[in-house]
Protein backbone atom coordinates (compact mmCIF):
# COMPACT_ATOMS: atom_id res chain seq x y z
CA UNK A 1 0.00 0.00 0.00
CA UNK A 2 1.08 3.05 -0.80
CA UNK A 3 2.33 5.81 2.11
CA UNK A 4 0.16 9.03 2.61
CA UNK A 5 3.27 10.79 1.27
CA UNK A 6 3.55 9.07 -1.98
CA UNK A 7 -0.59 9.59 -2.36
CA UNK A 8 0.22 13.19 -1.82
CA UNK A 9 3.06 13.49 -4.21
CA UNK A 10 1.59 11.41 -6.75
CA UNK A 11 -2.32 13.93 -7.30
CA UNK A 12 0.54 16.43 -6.99
CA UNK A 13 2.23 15.31 -9.85
CA UNK A 14 -0.86 14.89 -11.95
CA UNK A 15 -1.51 18.18 -11.23
CA UNK A 16 1.05 19.63 -12.48
CA UNK A 17 1.88 21.43 -9.19
CA UNK A 18 5.78 20.63 -7.53
CA UNK A 19 6.18 19.89 -4.13
CA UNK A 20 9.31 18.94 -1.78
CA UNK A 21 9.07 15.82 0.65
CA UNK A 22 9.28 17.51 3.34
CA UNK A 23 6.12 19.77 2.01
CA UNK A 24 4.25 16.04 1.26
CA UNK A 25 5.47 14.66 4.88
CA UNK A 26 3.38 17.62 6.54
CA UNK A 27 0.39 17.60 4.47
CA UNK A 28 0.48 13.90 4.91
CA UNK A 29 0.79 14.72 8.95
CA UNK A 30 -2.48 17.05 8.48
CA UNK A 31 -4.41 14.34 6.49
CA UNK A 32 -3.83 11.63 8.94
CA UNK A 33 -4.82 13.86 12.31
CA UNK A 34 -7.44 14.96 9.73
CA UNK A 35 -9.10 11.79 9.86
CA UNK A 36 -8.34 10.90 13.18
CA UNK A 37 -10.03 13.81 14.69
CA UNK A 38 -12.93 13.78 12.17
CA UNK A 39 -14.38 10.53 14.45
CA UNK A 40 -14.37 12.87 17.10
CA UNK A 41 -15.23 16.20 15.60
CA UNK A 42 -17.47 16.61 12.31
CA UNK A 43 -14.38 18.38 10.34
CA UNK A 44 -14.85 16.96 6.63
CA UNK A 45 -16.99 14.59 5.27
CA UNK A 46 -14.06 13.26 2.72
CA UNK A 47 -12.10 10.61 5.12
CA UNK A 48 -10.34 8.61 1.90
CA UNK A 49 -6.71 9.60 1.66
CA UNK A 50 -6.71 9.98 -1.90
CA UNK A 51 -9.79 11.85 -1.52
CA UNK A 52 -8.67 14.16 0.53
CA UNK A 53 -5.20 14.60 -1.32
CA UNK A 54 -7.34 15.83 -4.01
CA UNK A 55 -10.07 17.42 -3.11
CA UNK A 56 -8.71 18.96 -0.29
CA UNK A 57 -5.09 19.35 -1.09
CA UNK A 58 -4.41 19.93 -4.66
CA UNK A 59 -7.92 22.08 -4.51
CA UNK A 60 -6.80 24.44 -2.27
CA UNK A 61 -3.00 24.95 -4.30
CA UNK A 62 -4.61 25.96 -6.89
CA UNK A 63 -5.19 29.52 -5.33
CA UNK A 64 -1.40 29.90 -4.68
CA UNK A 65 -1.21 31.41 -8.51
CA UNK A 66 -3.38 34.16 -7.10
CA UNK A 67 -0.70 35.13 -3.89
CA UNK A 68 1.49 37.15 -4.37
CA UNK A 69 4.56 37.17 -2.77
CA UNK A 70 4.85 38.10 0.92
CA UNK A 71 1.39 37.50 1.22
CA UNK A 72 -0.67 38.49 3.95
CA UNK A 73 -3.32 35.99 3.73
CA UNK A 74 -6.88 35.83 5.69
CA UNK A 75 -8.87 32.61 5.41
CA UNK A 76 -12.65 33.35 6.40
CA UNK A 77 -14.76 30.35 7.89
CA UNK A 78 -11.60 27.92 7.56
CA UNK A 79 -12.98 25.03 9.08
CA UNK A 80 -10.61 22.21 9.02
CA UNK A 81 -7.98 24.87 7.71
CA UNK A 82 -9.07 24.71 4.43
CA UNK A 83 -7.20 26.05 2.42
CA UNK A 84 -4.93 27.93 4.74
CA UNK A 85 -3.33 25.29 6.15
CA UNK A 86 -2.06 23.39 3.17
CA UNK A 87 -1.33 27.12 1.46
CA UNK A 88 0.69 27.64 4.76
CA UNK A 89 2.66 24.66 4.13
CA UNK A 90 3.44 24.83 0.95
CA UNK A 91 4.28 28.52 0.68
CA UNK A 92 6.48 29.54 3.23
CA UNK A 93 6.69 33.32 1.79
CA UNK A 94 3.26 33.91 2.88
CA UNK A 95 1.43 34.44 6.56
CA UNK A 96 -1.94 33.20 7.00
CA UNK A 97 -4.62 34.19 9.53
CA UNK A 98 -7.58 31.94 10.08
CA UNK A 99 -10.91 32.63 11.09
CA UNK A 100 -13.50 30.23 12.22
CA UNK A 101 -16.59 30.79 14.64
CA UNK A 102 -16.73 27.03 15.66
CA UNK A 103 -14.16 26.50 18.53
CA UNK A 104 -13.38 23.12 18.10
CA UNK A 105 -12.30 23.42 15.03
CA UNK A 106 -10.05 26.31 15.82
CA UNK A 107 -8.77 23.82 18.67
CA UNK A 108 -7.51 21.67 15.87
CA UNK A 109 -6.13 24.04 13.53
CA UNK A 110 -3.82 25.07 16.55
CA UNK A 111 -2.70 21.50 17.15
CA UNK A 112 -1.98 21.12 13.25
CA UNK A 113 0.11 24.15 13.52
CA UNK A 114 1.88 23.31 16.85
CA UNK A 115 2.68 19.95 15.64
CA UNK A 116 3.98 21.07 12.23
CA UNK A 117 5.60 24.03 14.06
CA UNK A 118 3.90 26.32 11.64
CA UNK A 119 5.51 29.86 11.86
CA UNK A 120 3.50 31.67 9.68
CA UNK A 121 -0.05 30.14 10.72
CA UNK A 122 -2.57 31.75 13.28
CA UNK A 123 -6.04 30.75 13.63
CA UNK A 124 -8.45 33.27 15.57
CA UNK A 125 -12.03 31.66 16.99
CA UNK A 126 -14.74 34.88 15.36
CA UNK A 127 -16.21 35.42 13.02
CA UNK A 128 -14.99 37.47 9.99
CA UNK A 129 -17.26 40.53 10.81
CA UNK A 130 -16.33 40.62 14.29
CA UNK A 131 -12.09 40.93 13.41
CA UNK A 132 -12.76 44.44 14.47
CA UNK A 133 -10.93 47.91 12.97
CA UNK A 134 -7.43 46.86 14.15
CA UNK A 135 -8.15 44.25 10.82
CA UNK A 136 -9.37 46.67 8.14
CA UNK A 137 -7.27 47.05 5.08
CA UNK A 138 -4.80 44.90 6.51
CA UNK A 139 -4.36 41.99 4.36
CA UNK A 140 -3.30 41.32 0.48
CA UNK A 141 -5.93 38.92 -0.26
CA UNK A 142 -8.86 37.09 1.95
CA UNK A 143 -9.95 33.69 0.46
CA UNK A 144 -13.01 31.48 1.22
CA UNK A 145 -13.72 27.52 0.28
CA UNK A 146 -17.59 27.83 -0.44
CA UNK A 147 -18.30 29.22 2.41
CA UNK A 148 -21.10 31.52 0.88
CA UNK A 149 -22.07 33.75 -1.93
CA UNK A 150 -20.23 36.10 -3.31
CA UNK A 151 -22.05 39.01 -2.64
CA UNK A 152 -22.40 38.22 1.04
CA UNK A 153 -18.46 37.41 1.11
CA UNK A 154 -17.92 40.12 -0.65
CA UNK A 155 -19.67 42.26 2.17
CA UNK A 156 -17.56 40.52 4.73
CA UNK A 157 -14.67 40.50 3.43
CA UNK A 158 -14.04 44.02 1.65
CA UNK A 159 -13.30 46.02 5.27
CA UNK A 160 -10.05 43.57 5.61
CA UNK A 161 -8.42 44.23 1.99
CA UNK A 162 -5.72 46.53 1.14
CA UNK A 163 -6.12 48.73 -1.87
CA UNK A 164 -4.82 46.51 -4.79
CA UNK A 165 -5.80 43.52 -3.11
CA UNK A 166 -7.65 40.41 -4.11
CA UNK A 167 -10.87 38.59 -2.86
CA UNK A 168 -10.20 35.02 -3.78
CA UNK A 169 -13.59 33.06 -4.07
CA UNK A 170 -13.04 29.08 -4.72
CA UNK A 171 -16.35 27.56 -5.94
CA UNK A 172 -17.82 24.92 -7.89
CA UNK A 173 -17.90 25.05 -11.76
CA UNK A 174 -21.69 25.74 -11.94
CA UNK A 175 -21.53 29.25 -10.00
CA UNK A 176 -21.19 31.50 -13.30
CA UNK A 177 -24.94 32.42 -12.90
CA UNK A 178 -23.69 33.66 -9.56
CA UNK A 179 -20.97 35.34 -10.74
CA UNK A 180 -22.56 37.27 -13.44
CA UNK A 181 -25.40 38.23 -10.61
CA UNK A 182 -22.90 39.56 -8.23
CA UNK A 183 -20.55 41.87 -10.77
CA UNK A 184 -22.58 44.95 -9.87
CA UNK A 185 -22.59 44.22 -6.09
CA UNK A 186 -18.82 43.48 -6.19
CA UNK A 187 -18.00 47.25 -8.51
CA UNK A 188 -20.15 48.81 -5.97
CA UNK A 189 -18.19 47.83 -3.38
CA UNK A 190 -15.14 48.55 -5.16
CA UNK A 191 -13.97 45.48 -6.80
CA UNK A 192 -13.58 44.10 -10.19
CA UNK A 193 -13.41 40.09 -11.49
CA UNK A 194 -10.03 40.42 -12.40
CA UNK A 195 -9.76 36.35 -13.11
CA UNK A 196 -12.27 33.65 -13.58
CA UNK A 197 -10.66 30.18 -13.78
CA UNK A 198 -11.92 26.84 -13.95
CA UNK A 199 -9.20 24.06 -12.51
CA UNK A 200 -9.66 19.87 -13.45
CA UNK A 201 -8.66 18.09 -10.53
CA UNK A 202 -6.91 15.13 -10.90
CA UNK A 203 -8.03 11.60 -11.74
CA UNK A 204 -11.27 12.39 -12.90
CA UNK A 205 -13.09 14.11 -9.53
CA UNK A 206 -14.41 17.04 -11.29
CA UNK A 207 -13.75 21.00 -11.64
CA UNK A 208 -13.06 23.98 -9.36
CA UNK A 209 -13.77 27.61 -10.49
CA UNK A 210 -11.49 30.36 -8.76
CA UNK A 211 -12.72 34.03 -8.83
CA UNK A 212 -10.19 36.69 -8.39
CA UNK A 213 -11.63 40.07 -7.45
CA UNK A 214 -9.06 43.01 -7.21
CA UNK A 215 -9.57 46.06 -4.96
CA UNK A 216 -9.55 49.30 -6.67
CA UNK A 217 -7.32 51.87 -5.29
CA UNK A 218 -8.86 54.60 -3.95
CA UNK A 219 -12.33 52.97 -4.96
CA UNK A 220 -13.10 53.69 -8.49
CA UNK A 221 -12.23 51.84 -11.75
CA UNK A 222 -9.71 53.33 -14.10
Amino acid sequence: MASMEEIINDAFRFAGIEITFETAKHLGSYAVELVKWNSKINLTTITDLKEIAVKHFVDSLYASAFLISECRLLDAGSGAGLPGIPLAIVRKDITVTSVDATSKKIHFQRYISRTLDMKNFTSLHSRIESLGEGSHKRFDAVISRAVTDIQTFAGLAGPYIKDGGRMIIMKGPGSRGEIDSSEKKLSDAGFYIETDRLFTLPYGYGERRIIAAKRLTGGLKK
